[in-house]
Formats: C-alpha cells, structure tokens, sequence
C-alpha cells in the first residue's frame, strides 16, 4: 500500500468520527499550545536578558580585587593582604595591546542636592573613556575631560532622571551642587539609557574616580573595566592583563571577569530555564497520547470485522500494523498543526495585550513541537496496531 492511500485512508477514518477525532487531537493540540506560549515567553525573556546586558558593550573585561577560588569559594589570603585597585594600575592597562580604553570604577550612593531639592542616587566615579567602553552618550554638553587623576576636577555628568528630578526644565550646565560632603559643576547630560532589570540607569551621576575615592573615603577602586578591540581574542588580552597586574601587586590578588563568558554563562541558564519551561507544558503531551491509545483502541475493536476481511483477502499484517500506525500519526500530526496555530495566536495576543512582556516564538521549538505529536502518535499507535494486525482472521470475521 502506497503512502497516499494510507494517508488517505487514515483521514477517512478519522472524519468517520469526526467529533470523537476532534477531541482526541484536542487534548495534542492543548499541549503544543502549551509548549509553544511557554517557550515563547522563555525565548523572550532570554532575548531581553541577553540585549540588556549587551547594552554595555560585549568586548568589555571587568576587573575587581582580591582572587576568588574556582566555584565561588572566598579570596585567596587575608583580606588585608589583597592590594586594591587604583587608578595607576588603570593608567598602566591602557598599555595592553587591543585595550582602547580603561576606566577606574568607583561608586557608591549619596546625597545629590541642588537649589534645596536633595535626592539620594548612584554616584560613579570614572574616567573620560567610559562613554567608549560603556556605551554612553552625551545629549547635552560633554563628558568628563581627560585629566591627570592627581588634577581631576570637580565635574559632574547627570543622568536623565536625576536632571530632571534636581532641575526640571532648567538648563543644568553650568550648575554647582553638592554630592555628598563635596561640590561640583555640572558639564553634561547623558541620553536617557532606560532600564535594566528594573533599575533605572539614568538617575545617576558621574565624577571622576580620584573625587570618588575621596567622597566615599576608599583606598581602592571598585573595579576597573577594560574595552578591547573589536574583532580581537580576548583571551590574549586577559593573559596580558593578568601578567601585568601580577607584576605591579607582586601576585595575583584580583579577579578577572569577561562579558562574553558572563554573556554566555547567562545564555545557558536562561536556555535550561527554556526547556524546563518547555518541559512543564509537554506534560500535558501526555494526556494527548493517552487519548489517542484510548481511540486507536476503541478503533480496532470496531473495526474487527473489516481486518478480518482484509486478511482473509490476502493483505500482509505489516499492511493493517501500517494502517493504523498511520492513523494514530496522522491524528497526532493534526492536533500538533491546530496547536501550534493556537499557540502562536496565543503568543502574538499576548504581545499585543502585554507590550512589555517580550514574546519570542523559537521557530525551532515550534517544528520540534510538531515532530513530537507525530512521534506520539507513532509510539502511542503501537499497541492497538500490533493488536489489530495479530488479529486471527476467522475470529475476525466472527466478530460482531
């Protein structure tokens, strides 16, 4: 028997009982709705996530003091005995080859005040190479000149919101206010940077890191990040890094960290959360193939007589175990089809009534989803077919 009929013969059947199929491919088409909003929302998520880490430049190395221990284990010594970042080491990593910019970090929150408004906000203390590393842009005026750190004066870039909130409608430029204990004069606003993972990256401020060290009374930065060439290996210049540090702090005392492996550790945990999550919804694939053992069962029992028939006119069993095997995919196939348009109207419904909810539909979990009903199928079809092409011939026909 060609595939054609078979096919043919298995929609035949199927539209025989027509209300019976329908619920019984129901129960396939609930399950790969399932699968397919879930893991849109997953691959949503995991698009967003990726994209707002990736808004701060993905060739950026981030350096922080004292060594922590494969697994996550506590630095390596006494905490006294870890020499901190400073702004020299920042100067000296400029020297790596590929390394086109170094910015010293420290931050900390304080008081921002100005014309007897005060609001407390995130204070970074950089240098003028964080618009470059970090993919920042200026909307008014400038970003923090270049100075020697030992010079640096005391100058303040503001966020968005915390211009807004201290000035209204004002032209800051020009401005002073007072940041903690500390005066400064406003040269510039950055462009808006929106949120990240909730936080509001525009109520901030910008100081050069020398001012920063003394407005939060540190010996250390917090960290130093590094912006290498595009297009270069990063693990040369994680390697320069090291042996460069190492020589200064006469051992290595920091922690290195990329953001292409703290991208990448990122997109594995979100991609085992998308298949937990596709995992949950397939759940109900198997009340699906539950429902097609049941029919493909009821399914031969009705239809003793006509196997009977079909082997007494010489039809191989293979044939009749084909027949129904094909059946039971064919149902499954279909259910998988009306499902996986069910959840892709699902998934743009949600789009639209949710805008800020990020909806991605992984097209490749969609034609697995469809690869699966009809596995399903096949495997829950198994048993009824085996058992209606075993069937004895004489009893077959006997039957009533």
């Amino acid at each position: 028997m060609i595939v054609r009929d078979s096919v043919f013969l298995a929609l035949r059947a199927i539209t025989a009982h027509r209300l019976r199929s329908f619920l019984t491919l129901s129960g396939i088409a609930v399950g790969i709705a399932a699968v397919i909003l879930l893991t849109s929302i997953g691959e949503g998520i995991h698009r967003y996530m990726l994209s707002e880490f990736s808004q701060f430049g993905t060739n950026v190395i981030g350096i922080a003091p004292g060594k922590v221990k494969v697994g996550g284990g506590p630095p390596t010594g006494l905490p006294t005995s870890v020499r901190p970042l400073t702004i020299e080491d920042a100067v000296a990593l400029e020297r790596i080859p590929n390394v086109v910019g170094s910015v010293p970090t420290s931050w900390g929150n304080a008081e921002v005040a100005f014309g007897g408004r005060t609001r407390r906000t995130t204070v970074y203390g950089v240098s003028s190479a964080a618009t470059h590393v970090f993919n920042m842009k200026v909307r008014v005026g400038q970003f923090l000149p270049p100075e020697e750190p030992a010079q640096a004066r005391a100058l303040v870039v503001l966020g968005t919101t915390l211009k807004r909130e201290l000035f209204g409608a004002e032209n800051a430029l020009g401005a002073k206010l007072r940041i903690g204990g500390l005066q400064f004069r406003v040269v510039g606003v950055l462009e808006s940077k929106g949120q990240f993972i909730g936080i509001d990256l525009d109520d901030t401020a910008f100081i050069p890191a020398a001012r920063a060290l003394e407005l939060f009374n540190r010996d250390g930065l917090t960290e130093i990040h590094l912006s290498y060439r595009e297009g270069a290996a990063v693990a040369p210049v994680v390697e320069a890094t090291t042996k460069l540090l190492s020589a200064r702090h006469g051992r290595e005392d920091f922690t290195i960290t990329t953001q292409e492996e703290m991208l990448k550790t990122l997109s594995n945990i979100l991609d085992i959360l998308t298949m937990a999550v596709a995992a949950l919804g397939s759940i109900s694939l198997l009340v699906g193939s539950v429902g097609i053992v049941t029919i493909m069962t009821i399914a031969v029992a009705e239809r003793t007589n006509e196997v009977g028939l079909m082997v007494a006119l010489g039809s191989e069993r293979r044939t009749i175990l084909g027949l129904f095997l094909g059946e039971a995919v064919v149902l499954a196939v279909l259910g998988g089809l009306m499902g996986l348009v069910i959840g892709l109207g699902l998934a743009q419904l949600l789009r639209i009534a949710v805008p800020a909810l990020p909806v991605q539909t992984p097209f490749l979990y969609a034609a697995l989803a469809v690869a699966v009903s009809g596995l399903i199928g096949l495997v829950a079809g198994v048993a009824p077919a085996l058992r209606a092409s075993r069937l004895d011939p004489v009893e077959a026909l006997r039957a009533e």
